[in-house]
């Protein structure tokens, strides 16, 4: 033992490495955090910008619908039964949202859904009760044909409370828009001042239109905020802020965050997120 120590003390490499890498792992585990290897420890310490998802990552993840504007002479239960009947086919948190409302209204949503389609970046698409039916933003009703503007109003106002504004269509009419939120976690604010105190510069991505994601971002005090990117350009935009020369970290939970977790010099997953997420981030 006397040999080990007078030998690897003069050198840092041998003794004060990995006893550095030993506590650092050790008091990040104390608090929950799993650093899967050396690399990622360190890496850590020479960041210049962190970007985050917002679904899950500083929101809960679990929204639910707060607003409903109809438009001329449609029903509530025509409108959200439509809606939930096509949501109900998808596992998206914002189509729980709508089947959670539906039936908490008791609003019967059972139709059978034909030709079902999700839209990357847009909605949703079926045959619902031998109507063509459309959920989704205003991206995927303009590619549509469908006239929204009698209800751009209400989204708007949607879209300055933190609300994502779900338009709903069916045969080409607007049959109004359902508001979704999604409440932000409770520590996703100091969470963030601590990164900015560190001198890190925070981003937040999001598919959210650019109000909504604007309310989020001045409520948890982001530096820059992203908006209506679609899954595939996170990974572009880390992608980006390396080619700048950034050493970037890229937080999130979701399937669709597992490119731009592997592409990062750095990914850090919500431990409550999917597999694909954790497995392809550094630090849990």
């Amino acid at each position: 033992a006397v040999s080990v120590l007078v030998i690897s003390c003069p050198c840092a490499l041998g003794l004060a490495t990995p006893t550095a890498v030993m506590v650092g792992t050790e008091r990040a585990a104390a608090n929950g955090i799993m650093v899967k290897s050396a690399e990622a420890l360190e890496g850590a310490c020479a960041l210049d910008v962190v970007v985050l998802d917002k679904t899950g990552t500083i929101t809960e993840g679990a929204p639910s619908v707060t607003d409903v504007a109809l438009a001329d002479g449609v029903g509530e239960d025509e409108m959200v039964g439509l809606a939930a009947a096509l949501e109900r086919k998808s596992e998206h948190p914002l189509a729980t949202a709508v089947v959670s409302y539906a039936r908490g209204r008791n609003i019967a949503f059972e139709a059978d859904v034909l030709e079902f389609r999700q839209v990357v970046g847009g909605g949703l698409r079926g045959s619902v009760a031998g109507y063509d039916v459309l959920v989704g933003n205003e991206r995927l009703m303009g590619e549509a044909d469908v006239d929204v503007s009698a209800q751009a109003g209400a989204a708007a106002a949607m879209a300055q409370r933190a609300a994502t504004p779900l338009f709903v269509a069916a045969d080409g009419a607007c049959l109004g828009v359902l508001g979704v939120a999604d409440e932000v976690k409770a520590g996703s604010a100091s969470a963030v001042a601590q990164l900015r105190s560190l001198g890190l510069h925070t981003v937040m991505l999001t598919g959210d239109q650019p109000k909504s994601a604007a309310a989020i971002a001045s409520e948890v005090g982001v530096d820059e905020v992203v908006a209506g990117v679609l899954p595939d350009q996170k990974e572009n935009k880390v992608r980006q802020l390396q080619d700048e020369g950034l050493h970037v970290a890229m937080v999130g939970d979701g399937i669709n965050d597992a490119p731009a977790l592997a592409r990062a010099d750095i990914g850090i997953a919500i431990g409550a997120g999917t597999d694909v997420a954790i497995g392809s981030a550094d630090i849990v």
